[in-house]
């Protein structure tokens, strides 16, 4: 049975990055997947009642992941993900960015610059996320949407997807 682990968000502001750490009782393939294969990002990313639903993904190097935040109400908001480095199974970085359905990015965003790292411990796998932004205020603006608490409760359907 996969215990529910505390998400811990650190703000940087002097650096312009937000860190956050979390644990899952699971193997360190397993989370890999869970953040690497569309089917399975579909399942956990956005929080509830919203729901992520990828219309391309292609990872690799280069590569992009275009999705749709959709919400109870209909789609929400169109979002990319420009995959810069990957190493299998250990990190990958990416380029955040909000766009249109057809990933055309939307200036009157910030950019994030997103370090994603999957270390392995003895319960599990610690996933580490380096967010670094532009300018000071691009944090401000981030956590004002609302970044924090549904990153946070995205985590949390982590844990369902890994239980099944």
């Amino acid at each position: 049975m996969i215990t529910k682990k505390q998400t811990l968000v650190t703000k940087d502001t002097a650096n312009k990055k937000l860190v956050v750490v979390r644990e899952f009782d699971a193997s360190s393939e397993e989370v890999w997947r869970a953040w690497t294969e569309s089917e399975l990002l579909d399942r956990w990313w956005a929080p509830k009642p919203w729901k992520a639903t990828t219309k391309s993904m292609d990872f690799r190097e280069g590569g992009v992941w275009l999705y749709c935040m959709v919400g109870p109400d209909g789609p929400g908001a169109w979002c990319r993900a420009d995959f810069k480095t990957i190493s299998h199974q250990k990190s990958f970085t990416t380029v955040a960015s909000f766009c249109d359905e057809n990933g055309v990015i939307d200036k009157g965003f910030p950019a994030m610059h997103w370090k994603n790292e999957f270390i392995k411990t003895d319960e599990g796998t610690r996933v580490k996320v380096e967010i670094s932004f532009n300018k000071e205020g691009d944090i401000e603006k981030i956590l004002a949407l609302g970044f924090e608490q549904g990153f946070t409760a995205a985590l949390g359907n982590l844990d369902e997807v890994l239980e099944k």
